[in-house]
């Protein structure tokens, strides 16, 4: 819908209006239960379908309003860190508690408006909770998000704006969340049983929730096949890459690219 905040005479009127009807009785007879009426919504088949669009469907519906097929999105700033922390294996599930206080630059609180904030990173497990646990200062959002268009806080929005900036290439390449979620994972892939290829579909099922084709197997042993040459050869210091750790590190490191790259692909960020 192009005026999802607006609700007055000059708002777009609702594409389904009995469906919206219907959505508001169960939603009463449910007893006003949000967590309901979103379960009901996602296991639809109308939420779940493929963004495919065949070229009839698209000549037919260019706009889907008629809700032929599913949307093809990037997912938002939030579900982004939790799917790397969940990829990964270190996503903590306690629930509720204070606001948490993840990683991130020192800089981003030290400077900017009304002064400094000491944003004291937290441990454990507090170090990866989900992102609705994180602390939010309106002057100096949290900076993965924040980069992700994540509303500010400053003023209720309802619908996000979706930018695309080489910013968010940048930290999903080189920020500590994602640099901790792929050493974690590449740490659990070496200690696999199977071979490369047995290692490259468990990464891939990690991250994608999907095997690999033919050709990214193919693509991806090839990579590996380099990467561990340029370890071998001390091109690069494994240890710069993952720190200390037990087991083979240069192996671990290898995995650790993998892990890296996959969790870079278009198809990591996006609902489709």
């Amino acid at each position: 819908m192009r005026t999802i905040e607006d609700f007055g005479y000059q708002g777009e009127a609702p594409s389904h209006p009995a469906l919206l009807d219907w959505l508001a009785i169960t939603f009463m007879e449910d007893g006003w239960s949000m967590k309901r009426l979103h379960k009901r919504i996602v296991m639809s088949a109308t939420y779940q379908q493929s963004s495919h669009i065949t070229p009839q469907l698209l000549d037919r519906d260019p706009k889907n309003v008629l809700l032929g097929r599913g949307p093809r999105f990037r997912v938002e700033a939030e579900v982004i860190r939790d799917s790397l922390l969940t990829a990964s294996g270190l996503l903590s599930p306690k629930l509720g508690g204070p606001s948490v206080f993840p990683p991130q630059p020192a800089s981003v609180t030290s400077e900017g408006a009304y002064g400094k904030f000491d944003w004291n990173i937290s441990n454990g497990p507090d170090r990866y909770r989900r992102g609705l646990y994180t602390f939010m200062k309106r002057t100096a959002p949290y900076a993965m998000t924040n980069a992700f268009d994540a509303p500010s806080g400053e003023s209720c929005v309802a619908q996000r704006e979706v930018s695309n900036s080489p910013l968010q290439a940048l930290i999903l390449l080189n920020d500590s969340v994602v640099m901790e979620a792929a050493v974690a994972l590449g740490r659990k892939i070496t200690g696999a049983t199977g071979d490369d290829a047995a290692r490259i579909a468990a990464l891939v099922l990690h991250c994608l929730a999907r095997s690999p084709t033919a050709q990214e197997l193919s693509t991806m042993s090839a990579f590996i096949t380099r990467q561990r040459q340029r370890f071998a050869n001390k091109e690069i210091d494994p240890l710069t890459l993952v720190g200390k750790t037990d087991g083979n590190v240069a192996e671990i490191a290898t995995w650790t690219t993998l892990a890296r790259a996959v969790m870079n692909t278009d198809e990591f960020v996006t609902k489709e």
